[in-house]
This record gives C-alpha cells, structure tokens and sequence, in this order.
C-alpha cells in the first residue's frame, strides 16, 4: 500500500471516530491541528514504529473545509441576506438625481442663448433701422418725462443736502460764539451788558436754528423717499417693460420671417413652436405695459401730494426763521408733525464708543 493510501484511509478512521452528538464544526475549530498531530497506520506493535509526523509528508497541503461538513450533517447555514440592492439604490437615485439637474441646468442655459441670441439680433436690426419696433408714443413720452423729472428732483434733493450742512456748521458757530460771549461777559465787567446781549442773541439764534434744522432734515427726508425709492421702484418696472418689449419684437420677427418660408412639415412644426412663444412673450407684454400705465399714474398723484406738503412746510420755516418769528417757526413744526430731536441724540451712546 502506497503512502498516499495510508494518509487516506487513517483519515476516514479519525472522521468516524469521531462522536455522532459533537459539532463537527467545533470540532474543526477547536480541536488539534493536523500539522501537529500523528497519523497512526495500525497493527504494529510498537508506538514509535507507526507513528509517521504529518510534517514530514512531502506533496500538496490538505484543506478542510467546514462547511463540508455542515452540508454533510444537514446543518448547512442559510445563504446571508444579499446588500446589494440598500447599496446601490441610494446610489443609483443620487446619479439619477444628478443627471436631472444638469438635464435641467443644460435646458434652461440652451434657453437663455436663444432668447439672448433673438434679443441681440432684434437690437441690432433697430439700431440700424432695419427691424420695426413696437412703440407706444404716449406711454415712451410718459417715461421721458418721469426720467426728466427724477434728474431734477436728484438735484433739489443734493442742493438741499448741501444747505442743511452748511446751516448745520453755521448753528454750531451761534453756539460757540454765544458760549464766548458769555464767558467774556463774567470776566468783563465793564462790558458784562455788551457781551450779555450779544450772547442772549446768539442763544436764540442757535435754538431756532436748530428748529428750522429740524424742518429741513425732514423735507430732505421726504424728497430722498420719492426720488430713491417711489421713483426707483417705477423705473425698474419701466426697464422690465422695455425689456419684454424687446423680446416681444424679437419673437414676432422670427415668426414673420418663418411664415414667408417654405410650408413643409419641418416648417410647420418651427412655426407653431414660434407662434408659441410669440404668444407667451405677447401677454408678458401687456402685462407688463399695464403695469408701467398703472405706476406712472399713482407716482404721478404721490408725486403732487407729498411736493405740495414739503413746499409748503420748507416755506413757511424758512420765512418764520428769517423773519425772527420764533412762535409761527415752531407752529409751523407742529402743523407738520416734525418731531425734533433732543440735543446731543446724534451722537452714539457710551456703550457704542466702546
């Protein structure tokens, strides 16, 4: 018997000695290693003489495999559940996710240069007087004369800016020269009377200064809110309007130039997607047109009630204050509802300077 026969059959021995009841897993586990142990041929005498070391056999290793065994006993274990489709499936919605977005970002940029590229087109052919454009002319007049106006106002509202910091320095020297008079006034006493008139003047004036301050701050405030922000307001719809005015002319142009070509099915199907737009860039249109109607008419109204108020209180405040009239100056305040603020609130509190 070869020695390959005797490793074999002293194998089969050591498997069915084993015990029916044990785990056989177990057993390949924790029992010995058969690198370790020796393989017994059977039916010599002596122990040394039938003993063969496993280390010294020369040939391929063996490999026990347990999962041999648990199929052999029935206790195969049950297939692990798979992970592939809870790892992949987020993952497949993010690239789907992904791919949709740049789908959409790619739409809307292809979008955005045909209608930049129509608009340009459409500029252009104006400016050369090639292409028609559609012209309201009292509504165009009606802007002009907005724009007009706003330019005017800018400059009421910066020469007004400019007398309210030259009053502002000239308050402060009545004061300065009032507190002056008066300091001379105790150290002076030959001229105490002189000076105590004059620092009395220039108290007064100080106070009503201050007052008419008060008047002009408002009316500066006022003026700013019409110019910057009800004019602005108007001017940005009237620059949406021109802006779907020229997209407008834009569309129609294309559709125009499509009806005169050829009526082919390839054609037809170009023309229906431009009258399609030329419809929806229509109605933005006069949507749009409406609106400028409706602003230019209530700034308009705005316009005359909020002027007429702050001509009327720059005028009277202004007269009162030259004309030394200290009572009519602060009735005027009181007609107009300016609160004046205390002396010193312009200037930050302590806890700001810190």
């Amino acid at each position: 018997m070869s020695q390959g026969a005797q490793i074999g059959g002293s194998l089969d021995e050591i498997v069915g000695t084993l015990p029916v009841t044990m785990d056989l897993q177990q057993v390949m586990v924790s029992g010995p290693n058969l690198n370790e142990t020796s393989i017994v041929s059977g039916g010599y005498g002596g122990a040394a003489e039938g003993i063969i070391p496993t280390s010294s056999i020369k040939g391929p290793a063996i490999h026990v495999n347990p999962e041999y065994f648990d199929r052999r006993c029935g206790n195969a274990p049950k297939p692990a559940p798979s992970m592939h489709h809870s790892n992949s499936n987020p993952s497949m919605m993010s690239e789907e996710a992904t791919k949709g977005v740049a789908v959409e970002k790619f739409d809307s940029m292809k979008k955005w240069s045909i209608n930049t590229y129509k608009c340009t087109k459409q500029m252009f052919s104006e400016r050369f007087g090639r292409g028609s454009k559609t012209v309201d002319m009292e509504l165009e007049a009606q802007i002009d004369v907005l724009r007009e106006t706003k330019m005017k106002y800018e400059r009421i509202l910066r020469l007004a800016r400019e007398l309210t910091n030259h009053f502002y320095n000239m308050v402060q020297t009545q004061q300065a020269l009032g507190d002056t008079f008066a300091d001379l006034s105790q150290k002076s006493p030959e001229l105490q009377d002189e000076f105590g008139y004059n620092a009395e003047t220039q108290r007064l004036l100080c106070k009503n200064g201050e007052t008419l301050l008060g008047a002009i701050n408002f009316f500066v405030s006022s003026i700013n809110t019409l110019v910057n922000k009800t004019m602005e307001d108007t001017l940005m719809t009237i620059k949406m309007y021109e802006n779907a005015r020229l997209e407008f002319d834009a569309y129609r142009a294309d559709l125009e130039e499509l009806s005169v070509g050829p009526r082919d099915a390839a054609a037809m199907v170009r023309i229906e997607i431009a009258q399609q737009q030329y419809q929806i860039h229509k109605d933005k249109y006069e949507r749009l047109h409406s609106d400028v109607s409706i602003k230019l008419k209530f700034l308009e109204e705005n316009k005359v009630k909020v002027m007429h108020k702050q001509l009327l209180l720059f005028h009277n405040a202004v007269s009162a204050y030259f004309a030394g009239n200290q009572q009519q100056l602060e009735q005027t305040l009181r007609q107009f509802n300016v609160k004046l603020k205390p002396p010193g609130s312009d200037k930050p509190s302590w806890l700001e300077e810190q």
